[in-house]
């Protein structure tokens, strides 16, 4: 299965299950804050003060400002009282919400949230689930990467941003095959070329890579400079990738070769220095 084509679970019928899972008992908001993350569309969320969180009641309350302008509406609020009244209005829709109060008005029309929005941290918050309520937009949770992505056109997305990989078992299911002779097209512990060794170790933790290391360098993860333990380090003779290791640290990859099997070399080595081409992040 491709990294991209992940199990989505549909906001609607699921969302406040996923976020339970994720949770633990008497998690701090700033905790929640960091494991969820909120898309619309392709796009990420930046929430550089006020951070969505959990509230008591296991909804995902969001920053309202941020998220609303990037929708398109235009916000107002006054302060009444201790509560907080809000005007969003577009073309099509005026909302009126205030904190504190399960009760929305949406074009005039009485909507109840199963969550009222909060006043925090000088910020109103609203649970998302009050944006497919009011404004009808789908949204889907990817529970393996803990981001909520509202689909604002319409369209079907993949998240865009990945939960890392936890390295230390790619490493140790890595050098667990140190020594295995080399075998052209081999992809088991009875012989392996270079990608269906790298292929062979990453399908041991639930990814399944690209059979050759040119698909590998060309389709999969994410392209970086700062090379962490665990990441994909590529190699080309001439224009041709042609082989592809897993980084370990302190400039050392692991690989099948074949003069060695599966052995380890440096990355700035004058024979693999000269044909490094770069790295890329799963």
């Amino acid at each position: 299965m491709n990294l991209l084509h992940k199990k989505f679970i549909w906001f609607f019928a699921f969302f406040t299950f996923g976020l339970l899972a994720v949770m633990h008992a008497g998690v701090a908001k700033a905790a929640a804050s960091d494991e969820v993350k909120i898309q619309i569309n392709d796009y990420l969320v930046t929430f550089p003060d006020a951070k969505p969180f959990i509230d008591g009641s296991s909804n995902l309350q969001v920053p309202l400002r941020l998220l609303i302008e990037q929708l398109g509406y235009q916000m107002e609020w006054s302060k009444n009282e201790q509560a907080i009244q809000v005007t969003l209005s577009s073309k099509q829709q005026k909302v009126v919400l205030q904190t504190g109060d399960r009760q929305v008005l949406v074009n005039g029309k009485t909507v109840m949230l199963e969550s009222p929005p909060l006043f925090s941290q000088q910020t109103v918050f609203v649970p998302l689930r009050f944006v497919s309520e009011t404004f009808g937009y789908q949204i889907q949770w990817d529970a393996d990467n803990k981001v909520a992505i509202i689909d604002a056109d319409g369209l079907y997305h993949a998240p865009a941003w990945y939960a890392p990989k936890p390295k230390s078992s790619i490493l140790q299911a890595a050098s667990n095959y140190l020594g295995v002779p080399y075998a052209w097209g081999g992809s088991s512990p009875n012989g392996f070329d270079c990608s269906g060794y790298v292929g062979y170790i990453f399908q041991l933790s639930g990814v399944y890579l690209p059979r050759t290391s040119a698909e590998m360098y060309n389709s999969v993860g994410t392209r970086v400079m700062d090379i962490q333990e665990g990441d994909l380090v590529f190699f080309a003779e001439g224009r041709k990738t042609s082989h592809v290791g897993i980084y370990m640290g302190n400039d050392q990859f692991i690989s099948a070769t074949t003069y060695g099997g599966v052995t380890v070399a440096s990355l700035s080595s004058g024979y693999w220095g000269s044909r490094y081409i770069g790295a890329k992040r799963l």
